[in-house]
């Protein structure tokens, strides 16, 4: 008899290889109660602690930026929730989890600016967003070692900005703070894959 882990299991048990942090128990509690597929709870778990280990970082290289730190981390464990709505989205192309997943999270009682990181993740060029929204959006590009240029551009310009140091050197050690987040993206990936797409 195969062992299909739960939600909950996906969400909460330690893990070793790659080491992740929990999500919060009260999205691991969301994401059981829409049935979120197992695979879904992996992804969001990775993007979850790679989101962490940036904001972390972000706090110690810059303090001057101001950073909601539990906003990044709730966006990150639930910025793909709509997928449960649009599973084909899993493991394909397409945005319909965007809207229909901070319509999910309004739906149960999420306020809207926590909400907004189902939406946001994929539109970091839009004007007026947060830092916040671009860490999300890092994150989600980061845990499988994605690098995006122009994402990267917009924190680097919020480090320099609250910061006062040159782009340039701003640029060089964010880069190898994501390098070397990279190195750990062939593990996260493998342990997402271990998790079927429907429950």
């Amino acid at each position: 008899m195969t062992f299909i882990p739960t939600v909950l299991s996906i969400a909460l048990d330690e893990t070793s290889d790659p080491a992740l942090r929990p999500l919060p128990r009260e999205v691991a509690a969301l994401l059981d109660e829409v049935g979120a597929p197992p695979r879904l709870v992996a992804h969001l778990r990775a993007v979850h602690d790679v989101a962490a280990r940036l904001v972390d970082w972000v706090g110690r290289h810059c303090p001057a930026l101001a950073v909601d730190r539990e906003a990044v981390l709730f966006g990150a464990a639930t910025h793909d929730i709509g997928k449960t709505l649009h599973p084909d989205e899993l493991s394909g192309p397409g945005a319909r989890h965007e809207a229909a997943g901070r319509e999910l999270l309004l739906a149960h009682g999420v306020r809207p600016e926590a909400a907004r990181f189902a939406g946001t993740h994929a539109s970091w060029g839009t004007p007026g967003v947060a830092v916040e929204d671009l860490l999300v959006s890092l994150a989600d590009k980061v845990w499988k070692n994605k690098r995006v240029a122009d994402l990267e551009d917009l924190v680097v310009a919020e480090l320099s900005r609250a910061g006062g140091r040159p782009v340039w050197q701003e640029f060089l050690d964010l880069d190898e703070f994501l390098t070397g987040l990279g190195e750990g993206a062939d593990l996260r990936l493998a342990w997402q894959a271990a998790h079927p797409v429907h429950g």
